[in-house]
Order: structure tokens, then sequence, then C-alpha cells
């Protein structure tokens, strides 16, 4: 059903498929797009709502926290920090995600119960909870996966939030059936835990979230995905105005009640805003937008498997461990890759708006302005990556863990001694 507007409000659900084909077909533009987003309001007021939210509450749960036991004092995984810091900042976070949501998204929840805003909102708050009793007093990370993906069920199973077709560029369409459950049950607990997994410095985890939430914002937009696009919205203003105590040096930390309910928010708004459409942009767009902490995640499992550790066990493999580790500091280290971040997620927003196959049918134009500009992120990309390889023995001196070199000591060591040393306690 398309969307109406009246008197500035939202009254209507999102665009239906014939609706989201429509806006893919007349290649909405950049600025049509962003006036879609911000044509009522909702999601401007929602964005700033957060913002004071998290900026009123944030210091009141660090009050809080030591009277909870929710303080990081490091010992179950390796940190960059050297002091005490309280880690249930998500508390915030997630309130100042729920409140605008549910007031700035109520056409979808109390006009519409049966759309699927009901179900990934509450999941969201199920997931913060059990994010919470993993701060406060540890759970194993098979018992968070395993309790993200019963929580996933909620909005993929009870509110259809599910992949239903994948499109491939140039193979076309597909229709997943009922394979898309469990494939999009495994979307939201793996991405939830992607975001948990790089939250081990200041601002990072952070800053990915902004980033790729603005990026969704605006996809969902162009899709005509007005509920999405709000919410995508929301959550960039809560995790920017958290950078505000969480910069280094970080006065609070957003912790697994932050991180894990960012992620499913992340995993549910990209299927709901931008996986759902036909357009082949919608496959690519996710991937690239949070293509920092997959790539991330999958060089350490498979770095872990390399060495036969379980890949749940925690090192200082991160990439952000391998940058502090050739001498950059923790603000440079966070800036390099949300930069990082920001290049890729800004590739995939030009693609959706200068698609190399618009309607079907390459574009010459279009085909160089995409190879133009992803060599330059590729170009960026293998610089990182080139960067992050830098493993070798004087790392483990600049952090206090090796011995000068002598007679009887070489000055490299096997790569093995050197990940033996960097894997950290067994959880």
């Amino acid at each position: 059903m398309l969307a109406t507007w009246r008197e500035g409000r939202f009254l209507t659900a999102d665009l239906g498929v014939a609706g989201q084909r429509l806006c893919y077909n007349r290649r909405m533009s950049f600025p049509e797009a962003l006036r879609a987003l911000v044509g009522d309001g909702a999601a401007v007021w929602g964005f700033l709502t957060a913002i004071g939210i998290v900026l009123a509450l944030t210091p009141l749960i660090a009050r809080l926290a030591p009277r909870i036991g929710g303080v990081d004092v490091g010992g179950d995984r390796p940190r960059v920090h050297q002091s005490p810091v309280p880690r249930i900042g998500g508390v915030a976070i997630v309130v100042a995600i729920l409140v605008p949501a549910v007031i700035f998204i109520q056409p979808a929840i109390f006009f519409h119960p049966e759309g699927p805003y009901l179900g990934i909102l509450g999941g969201t708050l199920l997931v913060a909870a059990l994010g919470l009793v993993d701060d406060i007093r540890g759970l194993r990370p098979s018992t968070k996966f395993m309790g993200v993906c019963v929580v996933a069920l909620i909005p993929v199973v009870g509110y259809d939030v599910r992949f239903h077709h994948l499109t491939l560029p140039v193979f076309g369409d597909f229709d997943l059936g009922w394979v898309g459950y469990p494939l999009t049950i495994l979307w939201v607990a793996v991405l939830a835990n992607l975001i948990n997994l790089i939250d081990g410095m200041d601002s990072l985890a952070a800053g990915i979230v902004s980033i790729a939430a603005m990026s969704f914002a605006v996809l969902a937009a162009s899709f005509g995905r007005s509920n999405a696009a709000v919410l995508a919205a929301i959550i960039c203003g809560a995790t920017l105005a958290f950078l505000r105590h969480n910069y280094h040096p970080a006065k609070i930390f957003m912790g697994d009640s932050g991180a894990l309910a960012l992620g499913f928010l992340l995993a549910t708004v990209a299927v709901e805003g931008v996986l759902k459409t036909a357009a082949t942009i919608a496959l690519v767009a996710p991937l690239l937008v949070l293509a920092v902490p997959i790539l991330d995640t999958s060089f350490v499992v498979l770095k872990r498997l390399k060495y036969h550790r379980p890949p749940w066990d925690p090192d200082q493999n991160h990439f952000y461990h391998r940058l502090m580790r050739i001498g950059l500091s923790q603000r440079r280290t966070a800036a390099y890759l949300h930069l990082w971040a920001l290049l890729l997620a800004a590739w995939a927003v030009m693609l959706r708006f200068v698609p190399p196959r618009p309607r079907g049918v390459w574009n010459l134009e279009h085909v160089l302005i995409a190879a133009g500009t992803g060599l330059v992120v590729i170009a960026a990309s293998i610089w990182m990556v080139y960067s992050l390889e830098i493993l070798k023995a004087r790392h483990l001196r600049v952090l206090g863990l090796g011995r000068e070199p002598t007679e009887e000591l070489p000055a490299e060591e096997p790569e093995e001694a050197v990940e033996r040393a960097l894997a950290g306690p067994r959880s």
C-alpha cells in the first residue's frame, strides 16, 4: 500500500512489493531519497530524540553500573584499556532506540500490530536483556549465540521478517521459500555476534554501527521502506550520541547489552529495509556496508581454526589489536577503521543510485563510475589488509610479551609461538 502523508505525520505502512519495484525502476536520485527520508520529520525527530535520551541517560547508567556489577575489569578476554570501566551503556542505547521507535513508528505497531516492527523491537528488548545478564554475571559464547537464535524466531517466524528471495547479478531472482527462515535466523544471530566481537576498544563498535545505520536509512528510503528508514535513523542517532561518552578515553562501554542488540537491529533493519527488495544491490549493499565487521570476524575465526583453537576463544588478532601493534593510537586505530567502513558504505550507496545495469540494461557511463570508485575503495582496502597482516616478534615486545633479541634468541620467532603468546585465556 502506497504511503500517504497528512499534517506532517506518517499514517500508513511501508510500500508494498509493487511500490518497491516502482521506486527501483524509476531510479530515485540521492536527493530524492534524502527528501523521502526527512520528508515528514519522523526520521529527523527520531534521530534527535535518540541523541537526547542517550546524552541524558548514559551518565546515570554509568553511576548505576558499579552497584549491580556492570563494570569491565578484564579477565574474560584481552582488553586495550587498563582500568575498570562501566560496561552497561547499551541499556541507554536500547532505551534511546525503543522510545522514539514506539513514538515515530507507531502506525506499524499500534494500528498494524501484524506488521514487523512489534516483533523487531520486542526481540531487541529480549536480546538486550540477554546481553545485560552477560555483562553482569557472564554467559558462555555458545549460550549467547543460541539465545539470539531463539529470540530471532520472534520477528522471523512470528512477523515474517525474513529473506523471501535472492537476487544475483546476471542470474536473476530466486524464490527461497522455507529456506528463508533458517537463513534469516542465522543472519541475525551472526550479525549480532559480529558487532559484539568488534566491541573491544573505545568508540569502534558505536562508530561502525552509526555508519551502517545511516547507510541503511538512505537505502531503505530509496526503496520506499519508510519505517525501516526511520528506525535506522534512530539507531544512527543513538550510537552517534554514545560516542560522546565512549570516545577514547572511554567513560563507559556499551557491553553485550548494547552490541548484541545493535547487531540484532542492524540485521532486521537490513532485511526489512533492503534485502526484501528485488534489486540486485539489495544483496550487495548490506555486505559492503557491514564488510569491516564481517572481514574482521572471518579473519579472526579462520586464524583460530588454523592453530587448532576453538573459534570462540579470545585472542589479540582483531583488526584493532593488529593496528595498535604496529604503533597506532586508539584514536587513530578507530579513525582508520571508521574511514574504511565509511568508504565501503559510500560505495554501496553509490551503486544504488548509479547502478551499472539500470532496468537490466548495461550503462557504460555508470559502469565506468562504479568501476573507478570501486578501484579507489579496493585500493584502500588492500592497503588496510596489507597493514593488518604485519605480525612479527617485535609486536610482542611492544606488548611486553617478548624479549629483546640476543644470540640465543633470534629476532624473529616462529609464527606459531607468536600466536600462542597472543591467544587470550580460554573461556
